[in-house]
């Protein structure tokens, strides 16, 4: 029992690193060796996407990753969930890298949890509460300090990544939202593999993975890569996902908090991006409120697919 406590602390670690250094990869894949964003995002995934089902196919109930088309239900919210909730969020999140830095488009996609609390409550599925209120704060005070390093005069942090940044925490919180009934229904791994394999096939139409020139490529650039698609997509999410076979949802989320936390250190000493010191109290304000949600909620937990 030990053993698999271990185990299970030592996937959602590995899971979590995965996916902040998985980040803080596909900017230097943007800005330094010419991969285009929307190429990317197609290639991520699909690959990411094939392997999931595979893993299901050969570790799992096989039978699941065919019957999930076979309901009018399943099969249409399926379809949403990939276009509206896994594209968009995919898409969102590599743009704000693009335009900015993986350590601020990250963070911002960790608001998520805030859209949700406004959404539920101008719904009516929920009153305003005064952890509610803390949460809002802890968010916005954050946020402030990370965009503008405590000026009023001017943004630390470009426009066009801000604003795909926020984009990318609202479709953070959609994805969230809407995949709960058939997470209910089906394995993790069947509903995100066909999210993505769905999402990539209608990237590709836009973005041919073959489209690319690959004259231009380094050993380099197929190993950045390789860290993209394999680790920061496909193993980040697996580990995750396997690590609640032993751990709890608060301790996954709490746990989860090294992604917000390894793109902001890899983006500062890997990439040398500057951080100015009321940026990383706003960091710091962000992550405080991830933990806080964690402790005190254990029902909002985001499972980040960036």
């Amino acid at each position: 029992m030990k053993n698999d406590r271990f185990k299970g602390l030592l996937l959602v670690i590995s899971g979590c690193f995965f996916w902040g250094i998985g980040g803080t990869v596909s900017q230097q894949l943007f800005q330094n060796e010419g991969i285009e964003v929307g190429w990317l995002v197609s290639v991520r995934l699909l690959i990411a996407g094939i392997l999931l089902l595979l893993a299901q196919f050969l570790f799992k109930d096989k039978e699941q990753i065919l019957d999930v088309w076979k309901h009018k239900f399943t099969a249409t919210r399926l379809i949403i969930f990939a276009l509206v909730g896994m594209l968009a969020v995919q898409y969102t999140y590599m743009a704000s890298i693009e335009t900015g830095n993986a350590a601020v488009a990250t963070l911002l996609q960790y608001l998520a949890p805030v859209m949700i609390i406004i959404y539920v409550v101008l719904r009516g599925q929920s009153r305003f509460t005064p952890r509610d209120a803390v949460t809002v704060i802890l968010a916005l005070s954050g946020s402030f300090f990370l965009l503008t390093n405590g000026s009023l005069s001017a943004l630390a942090v470009p426009m066009p990544s801000i604003i795909w940044g926020l984009l990318s925490g609202v479709t953070l919180a959609f994805y969230t939202i809407y995949a709960i009934p058939l997470l209910k229904l089906y394995d993790s791994l069947v509903i995100v593999g066909w999210a993505m394999v769905v999402a990539g096939i209608t990237m590709s139409f836009f973005h041919a993975p073959w489209d690319v020139d690959v004259s231009t490529w380094t050993g380099m650039t197929v190993f950045y890569l390789v860290i993209v698609v394999i680790f920061g997509t496909m193993l980040s999410f697996w580990f995750y996902i396997e690590s609640l076979q032993t751990l709890t949802a608060k301790e996954a989320s709490l746990l989860g908090n090294i992604e917000p936390l390894t793109a902001v250190l890899a983006t500062v000493i890997w990439l040398k991006e500057p951080f100015g010191t009321f940026q990383w109290f706003g960091a710091g304000l962000i992550l405080l409120m991830m933990i806080y949600l964690a402790l005190k909620k254990e029902e909002l937990v985001l499972s980040s697919e960036s």
